[in-house]
């Protein structure tokens, strides 16, 4: 798993690519973590280059979003591929954490 960071229209961006799991899924949560800073209000994560997520990588996100919603800061997903999507899906996750079709369209609802 590999992990970007930046900063676009006032929002931070991370990305992640390859596979969050078990075994790396609290190295992904803390990553996030230590990217957000204090007057950080929005928070996007591109999952473009994702292949798989497990449960624990799910928890991770949904530990984020909590973290996030009680700074009062935005949060959304964006560029899911189709297996990832169905991930979220089935899980209800789509239900719980905002999630965008890409990019644009995530920093233009948190913009």
């Amino acid at each position: 798993m590999e992990i970007g960071v930046e900063r676009q229209g006032g929002a931070l961006i991370a990305t992640a690519e390859g596979r969050i799991d078990g075994i790396n899924a609290g190295d992904f949560e803390q990553a996030l973590r230590n990217a957000i800073e204090d007057g950080d209000k929005a928070v996007i994560v591109d999952l473009a280059g994702l292949s798989y997520i497990s449960s624990a990588g799910l928890r991770a996100v949904l530990l984020i979003a909590k973290l996030l919603s009680q700074r009062d800061a935005k949060f959304g997903i964006c560029s899911l591929t189709d297996p990832i999507r169905e991930v979220f899906e089935i899980s209800g996750f789509d239900k719980i954490v905002t999630i965008y079709g890409d990019r644009d369209a995530a920093l233009g609802a948190v913009g």
